[in-house]
């Protein structure tokens, strides 16, 4: 495996107000377990600690540090559905499997609410975010939008049209706004710690700096790192952007995307509500959006863009401080504190990929930009079909794994060109 790895976790305002942790160990020799996951991201946390309530003996190994990607390093906003929304998906791939998303869509968002509670995890969990329009065509949009989650049976938007949606955003950027009630936002890196340490309550291990070199198939399977190995009856891979060389068979079908997080300094409560008054997330619906949101201590914490194949820009401010400004100007004089990127992982169909190869090595990757909400019902999703209740996870493992047109060598630029038109679109309201 030839990926190189810090030794902690990127610079960020998550990591300098996450909670203490132990710095977990190295693996270190041999060891058996029913079941070796691989990444401790939310994924695989959700994962190991859905198995453990099961009973099942778990050790994962992460590369760096838990949350080490972006699961430590996103937006941090609690979004329902896909990436692809259920009108797409009944579409594209019929409607018995859009009724078996659909059933599915906003139950990521339950699990994270029950394991914050259970486990009384302190991760910032506040309730609401909208998605905000930028233009009349956008704003036809929300209103379907609206009406397609009713048609599943979720009741908790509320959309806000003109001088209304105020009430949450205060910009001049925008034509309406669709509020999710049942949303909400926190601290990613947070989250997944206080779950590792619930995996670790029930007797899992977890190790980090073992990044794995190597999987042999079997029964039991062996999962090597440079100085241990694990013997496993079933492996779980949840690197997902992270895992070059381990998993030839679905690497192709996939591509890492970097998108960048800028944190302002404190504002203060007065100047924070002036922006969000009631302190909900917010992201656009332009293709390639924007999100934002306040932290605990009232920074403006704000997202966008996307560099395909996840290269990072030389300069992340001056990237993301002109959206920043275009949504918000009266913030030309606000210092800037934090700038980082994170890496997720995108297919082309912009659904997440489900698996299973050999019988007993288990994947779940690729939610394209949503995985705070996916990635939990994932775990579940696994630990279920483990235990011989197969057909929600068989749901999405159906979902066809499409290789980006022009292989590896040309899937950063067609899709880059893609974005381009989108883009374009967007600029000009259609």
């Amino acid at each position: 495996m030839s990926v190189s790895f810090e030794r902690g976790h990127a610079a960020s305002w998550y990591a300098d107000t996450a909670n203490p942790t132990p710095e977990r160990p190295a693996l270190e020799g041999d060891i058996d377990c029913d079941v070796c996951v691989v990444g401790a991201g939310f994924t695989g946390i959700s994962a190991a600690l859905h198995l453990a309530e099961r009973g099942l003996s778990v050790v994962v190994l992460e590369a760096v540090r838990i949350g080490y990607g972006a699961s430590g390093r996103n937006g941090g906003q609690i979004v329902n559905s896909y990436s692809r929304d259920m009108d797409v998906i009944e579409t594209r791939y019929g409607a018995e499997t859009a009724r078996a998303l659909g059933d599915m869509a906003f139950e990521g968002n339950r699990i994270i609410r029950e394991r914050v509670a259970r486990y009384d995890i302190d991760c910032d969990l506040r309730d609401g975010n909208l998605f905000a329009a930028c233009n009349g065509q956008q704003l036809k949009g929300l209103r379907e939008h609206q009406a397609l989650w009713e048609r599943y049976g979720y009741r908790e938007l509320e959309l806000l049209e003109g001088e209304a949606l105020k009430r949450e955003v205060i910009s001049d950027r925008y034509t309406g706004v669709l509020v999710d009630h049942g949303g909400g936002h926190l601290h990613p890196l947070n989250l997944v710690l206080g779950q590792a340490a619930a995996v670790e309550s029930l007797g899992g291990r977890i190790f980090e700096h073992s990044p794995v070199t190597e999987l042999k198939h079997g029964d039991p399977a062996v999962v090597s790192t440079a100085r241990g190995r694990v013997r496993a009856g079933r492996v779980v891979m949840a690197g997902n952007a992270y895992l070059k060389g381990v998993l030839p068979e679905i690497e192709g079908k996939s591509m890492p995307c970097g998108t960048q997080i800028i944190t302002t300094e404190p504002l203060g409560e007065e100047r924070a509500r002036g922006l969000l008054p009631n302190g909900l997330a917010v992201e656009d619906c332009n293709y390639l959006l924007d999100y934002y949101r306040l932290t605990r201590d009232n920074r403006l914490l704000y997202g966008g863009g996307v560099n395909y194949g996840g290269s990072d820009p030389a300069d992340i401010e001056s990237v993301i401080r002109p959206k920043l400004l275009k949504t918000f100007p009266e913030l030309a004089d606000v210092g800037i504190d934090y700038a980082w990127s994170g890496t997720f992982l995108m297919t082309l169909n912009r659904m997440p990929q489900f698996g299973v190869i050999n019988g007993n090595v288990y994947y779940a990757q690729g939610y394209s930009g949503h995985g705070v909400t996916c990635t939990h019902l994932a775990g579940k999703l696994i630990a279920e079909v483990m235990h011989g209740q197969g057909e929600r996870f068989d749901a999405f493992a159906g979902l066809p794994h499409l290789p980006f047109p022009g292989g590896r060598l040309l899937r950063v630029p067609l899709s880059a060109l893609g974005a381009w038109y989108y883009q374009a679109r967007d600029k000009l309201g259609l």
